[in-house]
């Protein structure tokens, strides 16, 4: 790495480099093919601009960062070699260094959805079992107060590398939901490596196009509720559970887990029509805290609280309780969960039995 960081600002960013570069060669599954080459820029004053490429100038002084890599081919065999240019802040010497380690391992980065989306998750992938948002606020803060961007455009072959934070933003968001969401995890990083490796008739639709409406649904879950401790694959949407609708004094009853998102009711309820609702047991809002029942403590917290699904649609959340009755106001599957903040589930503990009956 050349730079004009100070010595102990370089084996702090040195050491969150190689830390960032553990982490994505286990997952992917292959060593580092060489050593990366990187020029970080805290000050671009001070350098003369005949030390890099015009086009790496150009990014670097709008605050960005550029990798060039070049790859060289004989028959079967290749090689590549990539030099990173970026600026020394906002993550970016992570992220063009994820760009780096993609070309030189497997001769591309992949289309540009999957590209930049996987950088930016190496520029924030703290853990190789770590699941949890860790981008920054301000990026949180714009996409929740942005109008959504669906799936067709994300995943948008005209798409070109180095147009906005913003749209790497969006990017990240798809790749962190596929990556870490239960419900994908498994096809995504086989997609990734096929990708890379520029696989022919290989592609999203290809690999999702059959799960399309059930991502766009929870993506647009996801940005909604998504904050700093966010977890993904605990609020994975449970697609699988079957559900029927009650009549007379039959009951179904399913057990609710304090450290998940919505939980399917196996309840397929009728407008207009009433339920009766009990629970049995306590949770805790945090690891070893106090036992409360589905009534939650005095702010509410802790509450069983229900939403009706319908047509990829979702009503507002209602309050439930340990017990009582509610009427449901269109037709659909009751989803119910442990109320608390979106980003603060993961600790929490504990299960509660839900039992419904259709109401006399």
């Amino acid at each position: 790495m050349r730079s004009d960081l100070s010595d102990e600002e370089s084996q702090e960013l040195l050491k969150r480099l190689e830390t960032m570069l553990d982490l994505i060669s286990r997952y992917w599954g292959k060593k580092n093919a060489g050593i990366i080459e990187m020029y970080v820029v805290k000050d671009l004053s001070i350098w003369s601009p005949n030390m890099m490429p015009a086009n790496a100038w150009q990014s670097v002084s709008t605050g960005g960062g550029l990798t060039i890599t070049q790859k060289r081919s004989i028959g079967q065999v290749w090689q590549a070699k990539a030099v990173v240019y970026a600026i020394a802040d906002r993550g970016t010497p992570q992220h063009e260094a994820v760009h780096a380690y993609c070309g030189q391992a497997f001769g591309s980065t992949g289309p540009v959805w999957y590209s930049e989306g996987m950088a930016e998750i190496g520029k924030y992938w703290a853990g190789p079992d770590d699941k949890t948002v860790h981008c920054d606020p301000y990026v949180i803060k714009y996409l929740k107060t942005s109008p959504y961007k669906p799936l067709e455009e994300l995943v948008d072959r005209d798409q070109f590398t180095g147009d906005s934070w913003q749209n790497y933003a969006w990017r990240w968001t798809l790749c962190h939901l596929l990556g870490f969401n239960d419900n994908y995890s498994q096809r995504f990083k086989p997609l990734g490596l096929a990708l890379m490796s520029e696989q022919p008739r290989i592609s999203f639709a290809s690999v999702y196009g059959t799960m399309a409406k059930e991502i766009e649904f929870e993506h647009k879950l996801f940005v909604e509720n998504m904050d700093v401790g966010y977890r993904v694959d605990l609020c994975s949407w449970d697609w699988r559970t079957k559900f029927q609708p009650l009549r007379g004094s039959r009951t179904t009853s399913v057990k609710i887990e304090a450290d998940h998102g919505w939980q399917a009711s196996r309840l397929e309820v009728a407008a207009g029509q009433s339920y009766s609702y009990s629970t049995n047991g306590e949770w805790t809002l945090e690891e070893d805290g106090q036992d409360i029942t589905a009534d939650g403590n005095d702010a509410g917290d802790g509450r069983m609280v229900g939403i009706i699904f319908h047509d990829y649609e979702l009503t507002e959340p209602f309050e439930l309780g340990i017990e009582g009755t509610f009427e449901a106001e269109c037709d659909g599957k009751l989803y119910v969960r442990c109320r608390e903040d979106w980003s603060k589930i993961a600790d929490n503990e504990g299960t509660v039995t839900l039992k419904l009956q259709a109401a006399r």
